[in-house]
């Protein structure tokens, strides 16, 4: 799956969305490509997809540590552990400094799949944002 498909597919969607969601997309050029999408009305929660030789990709940064409550960090670690397996289609991970939530898809997914995915995985940040805030500076 190419990522430029993926982009103009989401783009082109318009009233067409399974979702009801509008995107953006927005390449970023590096040592690995990535797509920066945002969900209508969601842009400060924007959405990185890459494409390995194993998998579609998809991840939302949601906070570093250093916005952590030293104190309530071990909760909140806990707190993520009891989310991971009721949240659908995505889990939770690390990347250096930063929480983040992610979903995976199989490099055959469909168009719409990817669109579904998308659409739930920014659905479970807003819901993540707001269940973990007490763990927040």
């Amino acid at each position: 799956m190419d990522l430029s498909v993926i982009g103009q597919h989401l783009e082109q969607l318009g009233d067409n969305s399974t979702t009801g969601f509008g995107f953006q997309c927005f390449p970023i050029s590096g040592d690995v490509e990535v797509l920066k999408v945002t969900v209508e009305d969601r842009e400060e929660l924007p959405l990185f997809i890459s494409v390995s030789d194993d998998q579609i990709l998809c991840i939302s940064y949601l906070w570093d540590e250093s916005q952590v409550r030293p104190a309530r960090r071990q909760a909140m670690l806990e707190a993520m552990l009891d989310m991971n397996i009721p949240m659908p289609l995505s889990a939770f991970a690390r990347l250096d400094d930063w929480y983040v939530v992610f979903g995976a898809l199989s490099l055959h997914a469909s168009l719409d799949d990817i669109e579904h995915e998308l659409a739930v995985l920014s659905d479970n940040v807003l819901e993540v944002i707001e269940d973990m805030a007490e763990f927040l500076l």
